[in-house]
């Protein structure tokens, strides 16, 4: 029988100024990303958050949001998720809801 070989799967995070992106690739391919920015020095802004067409319904979208939020909390910051996904994922798991940054 056929082993079909796993897919590899790496994350990179550049940040330039203000703005940043968390870019996931599938065996050295880019396969969706998160963009954020910093509002002041204590809140983290998910504004985006994409999988590329050929990616789809792997979940790649949700590993995404979820190393934004992880990235956020090493920082010790609350998260405004502006993008319609990154609020959908984060409001419907109990853990992830206290991230939320609330006015």
């Amino acid at each position: 029988m056929y082993n079909k070989p796993k897919n590899t799967i790496r994350f990179t995070r550049e940040e330039h100024d203000k703005k940043g992106t968390f870019t996931i690739f599938e065996n050295g391919k880019p396969a969706g990303k998160m963009t954020y920015v910093w509002a002041g020095n204590n809140k983290f802004i998910i504004d985006h958050t994409e999988t590329f067409e050929t990616f789809s319904g792997k979940g790649y979208g949700k590993q995404l949001v979820l190393k934004g939020v992880a990235y956020a909390k090493s920082k010790g910051v609350k998260i405004l998720p502006l993008c319609p996904y990154a609020k959908r994922v984060m409001e419907q798991d109990e853990n992830l809801r206290m991230s939320i940054y609330k006015n």
